[in-house]
């Protein structure tokens, strides 16, 4: 049976202010177009604001700034998008990971297993494990040697943690990430590729959360460092020996390559590319495919990545590019001219 919510639990565990009927019943929250009756929507965009003349949500969550913009039940408060997420999380019917010990986990009889530990079907977990109390482990997992998780943390279905992997408390790994892989490490011997073992570790630390198929590779001497409140998105790399600060945000397809350190609460968008023994500061921001090939120290915006064009600009654009040197040097030579004129005259 669906589980519902009356405006006046939902305006309480937001420490919202309800305008309209506190006993109206909330089912599940829905966009200002889809809702209905018993859905409660949220206006966090102005984009949607027209939207509000035509949507069927039983209520809206809506900023002080624009309460007035909208007639029916609403749910008011100082940053809808925020009480949205809040929302979400009192209402959340994810399922666990994992529900107790399935027949078919192998765990290993050195492993040490805290209380309420879940461990899903088919999923390994070895020798010198040691797992906090409440941590959850998906479906076809595989946990290496002598690594550590604490309390709290989910693994969904398919994460693979090697061996010597140190992981905080209240993680959430999605599905298909690897976290302690080998970084990319080789010497060249006469056109022959010679492997360097990676002897250090990958170190995440509490309420980190790794999106599905990101690669974190292990450091190659020291350890590879993540720390509280990262966030990272799907599908990213993080070489050997990188470090990110507390609270920074990583999206989709974006790459750091190896002794690179990121500071603290930067916001890294997607398709971005960071070159390798760089540091970039605190409080920075880079933008959907810039490409980091020097040191940032000071905070702030940054961005390299081209908007799209048509085909023809484009070629036509590029054609300039091509031609800048000599660009330059006719202006220079235009210079040198400007100023001898200027000299005789």
């Amino acid at each position: 049976m669906t589980k519902q919510y009356t405006l006046a639990q939902i305006s309480e565990f937001l420490d919202a202010s309800l305008d309209g009927d506190a006993s109206h019943c909330i089912e599940k929250i829905a966009t200002l177009a889809n809702a209905k009756e018993t859905d409660i929507a949220f206006l966090a965009n102005k984009k949607y604001r027209a939207q509000l003349d035509e949507t069927q949500a039983g209520a809206v969550i809506i900023s002080e700034k624009e309460a007035a913009l909208f007639s029916g039940n609403k749910v008011i408060v100082k940053d809808a998008y925020i009480a949205y997420a809040k929302l979400a999380q009192m209402m959340d019917t994810t399922p666990a990971c994992a529900n107790g010990i399935h027949p078919s986990a192998v765990i290993d009889e050195n492993a040490q297993l805290g209380e309420n530990v879940s461990v899903a079907a088919n999923a390994v977990i070895s020798a010198g494990v040691v797992l906090g109390d409440n941590v959850q482990i998906g479906a076809g997992c595989f946990v290496g040697e002598n690594t550590k998780i604490g309390q709290g943390t989910k693994l969904w279905a398919n994460v693979s943690v090697y061996h010597d992997v140190e992981i905080g408390e209240h993680c959430l790994f999605q599905s298909g990430a690897v976290i302690g892989s080998d970084g990319f490490g080789y010497a060249n011997e006469a056109g022959k590729w010679v492997k360097i073992p990676q002897l250090g570790r990958v170190v995440i630390g509490d309420r980190v959360e790794i999106g599905a198929s990101t690669t974190i590779d292990r450091g190659a001497l020291d350890d590879t460092i993540i720390h509280d409140d990262v966030i990272l998105d799907n599908q990213i790399q993080i070489a050997h020996n990188v470090e990110i600060g507390q609270g920074s945000a990583m999206a989709a397809c974006s790459v750091i390559a190896g002794s690179t350190t990121v500071g603290k609460y930067c916001q890294i968008a997607g398709l971005v590319g960071i070159n390798g023994h760089i540091d970039i500061c605190d409080g920075v921001m880079l933008t959907g495919m810039t490409m980091v090939t020097k040191s940032i120290t000071e905070p702030g915006a940054y961005s390299s990545g081209m908007p799209h064009t048509t085909n023809k600009e484009w070629r036509r654009n590029m054609a300039h590019f091509r031609n800048l040197s000599d660009f330059k040097e006719r202006i220079k030579e235009l210079e040198t001219r400007s100023s001898q004129k200027t000299v005789d005259e």
